[in-house]
């Protein structure tokens, strides 16, 4: 490691200050933080990042859909530049590390370097990436998508959140403005980015191993699954009469934990998060039920053969119980790979600072799946408590949130190189 990098020291105290103040703001009293898109609390939010990014000395701007973009200039400015960051925006009863780290820990990654006399040759970016989360639209990583040109105008400008309320008026609202098509990044505009993120699940913890590097990150796929059978009241449809599409939807979503269960693969999950009813009466039959399934795998093959065991259990309960059925996708986007030269570089950063690292696989995905189609990517993970996350108990310490950091800027100082 060269000398002038060797002296790069994360402020853990500040850093912990700040995620402790973006914790504070939130539509839930604390400990729980619930930021959603482009809520109160959301808007709030990107304000903080704004001031975190500016005390950083870093030069901003945002685009059309709210992606906020934090840049180092570097010497060679028009070289592609090396870009990291990660989100801010949390699901309901949340914690304050999810997205958060990787936001404020590279802006602290920034700034020790600067301390440290470091001078990039690449420009160094930070991003803070819009709607990572699905609650708003039902779809995740909605910035990253644009940006990689992977989610068309056309279905962005589509989606409706559960008011009806689109995209376009939710943004304007906010304060942006312009057209979608210009969030997409042009060819070459990144050489390379890194995200720093808690890893959600226990492996690090259990191995007492303080950093992942990721070689890999699991394919998303998700589903709209519509039931509509016939109410009535509970004490006067007799039970084989009935077409109850609560216990339809119940059938299906067994067989989404059966099929994932059963697809050959460790890494094939299966969850319906969403399940709602109508009218949802203790003493009426249920006519009509709403589910939506994500079903996730860091193979494709085992992915579509869990998916169509699925589709084929909802035709066969549906015909079974007299139930119509609209089953819709949402997305289903492909597994990722790592770079491997980046990969290595950050596994040898770790090695000089004497910290020992795991590759790992990404079960969760991130907005580096979508980075991933725009440029050589690789995430670096720390540890969280018990693997917790999406909830308030979500932890991890300061020591590893500035191990991360640390790693973080020595990787993005010898791929600014």
């Amino acid at each position: 490691m060269s000398s002038e990098l060797t002296h790069i020291t994360i402020d853990r105290v500040g850093l912990q200050r700040r995620i402790d103040e973006l914790a504070l703001i939130s539509e839930a009293p604390a400990p729980v933080v619930t930021r959603v898109l482009f809520s109160e609390a959301d808007r709030r939010g990107r304000e903080y990042v704004r001031r975190a990014a500016r005390d950083a000395g870093l030069t901003l701007r945002e685009d059309a859909v709210g992606n906020i973009f934090a840049r180092w200039v570097g010497s060679e400015p028009d070289l592609p530049a090396v870009g990291s960051g990660s989100h801010t925006d949390a699901i309901p009863n949340a914690g304050r590390y999810d997205g958060v780290v990787g936001v404020l820990g590279a802006f602290e990654a920034l700034a020790a370097l600067k301390r440290s006399g470091f001078k990039p040759r690449r420009s160094l970016e930070v991003v803070m990436f819009t709607a990572e989360e699905p609650t708003r639209f039902g779809l995740g990583c909605l910035g990253s998508r644009l940006m990689a040109g992977t989610i068309s105008v056309e279905k962005a400008s589509s989606l409706r959140d559960r008011e009806g309320r689109s995209l376009d008026e939710l943004r304007a609202a906010a304060g942006y403005s312009g057209p979608l098509e210009s969030v997409r990044l042009p060819s070459g505009y990144y050489h390379s980015f890194v995200e720093l993120h808690i890893e959600q699940g226990p492996v690090l913890e259990r191995e007492g191993i303080p950093i992942g590097i990721v070689g890999h990150i699991a394919g998303p796929s998700s589903y709209r699954v519509k039931l509509l059978g016939e109410g009535g009241h509970a004490g006067a449809v007799l039970m084989p009469e009935r077409h109850d599409a609560m216990l339809a939807g119940a059938e299906i979503a067994l067989a989404v934990e059966r099929a994932a269960k059963s697809s050959g693969s460790p890494d094939t999950v299966g969850t319906v998060g969403v399940f709602r009813i109508e009218p949802g009466a203790v003493n009426s039959v249920p006519f009509r039920a709403y589910l939506e399934i994500d079903l996730r795998d860091s193979r494709m093959d085992t992915r579509t053969k869990a998916f169509e065991e699925i589709r084929a259990a909802a035709d066969e309960v549906c015909s079974r119980r007299g139930i119509h059925l609209e089953f819709e996708e949402i997305n289903a986007d492909p597994p990722a790979p790592g770079d491997q030269k980046t990969i290595a570089i950050a596994e040898q950063v770790c090695s000089e600072l004497g910290l020992k690292s795991l590759r790992m696989v990404s079960r969760a995905y991130h907005d580096s799946l979508f980075m991933a189609r725009v440029s050589p990517t690789t995430m670096i993970f720390i540890p969280c408590l018990n693997g917790w996350s999406h909830r308030p108990e979500e932890f991890s310490t300061i020591e590893h949130i500035a191990s991360g950091a640390e790693v973080l800027a020595h990787t993005m100082a010898r791929l600014s190189a």
